[in-house]
């Protein structure tokens, strides 16, 4: 893999590379988590209830490269769709913070050079049911704050 330019994170994101892109997720599994979109406000919940591809421990996608397969929903986020599925990722991932024109949060592993920093409370890691582990009409019964 190519080096990545120096802070590349503070560019636009229209100007990343792809391994740029690519190195700007943080690993913390909270895109993977099912959500709950309220049809009349657009106000989406997050629950603990995790996509089947995510692995709990380790907080990435057991099939990245070929999600879509399994998980046709799944969104392929790039810079030209940011604008439109920002509000549908959590409040401290880094794509949607620099899309807000906000600075990476001073424990993502960018900034910190371990990529495990994002596992000291700010991870999924430990917390995430399997969704098919529960019925989709009890995901309510999971909702969390904050996310």
């Amino acid at each position: 893999m190519a080096r990545l330019r120096n802070r590349f994170w503070e560019l636009p994101l229209r100007q990343l590379t792809q391994p740029e892109w690519e190195a700007l997720c943080d690993g913390c599994g909270k895109c993977c988590l099912n959500k709950l979109e309220d049809v009349e406000s657009g106000e989406v919940a997050f629950t603990r209830v995790a996509c089947r591809l995510l692995d709990g421990e380790t907080c990435r996608c057991g099939q990245y490269a070929i999600r879509l397969q399994f998980v046709p929903e799944c969104i392929v986020l790039t810079p030209k769709n940011i604008a439109d599925v920002a509000y549908f990722m959590p409040s401290t991932c880094a794509y949607r913070l620099r899309h807000e024109g906000l600075s990476l949060p001073d424990w993502h592993p960018l900034l910190t050079g371990n990529p495990d920093s994002v596992h000291e409370g700010h991870s999924v890691k430990g917390w995430s049911v399997p969704e098919f582990e529960v019925d989709e009409e009890d995901w309510e019964d999971y909702l969390i704050e904050d996310q």
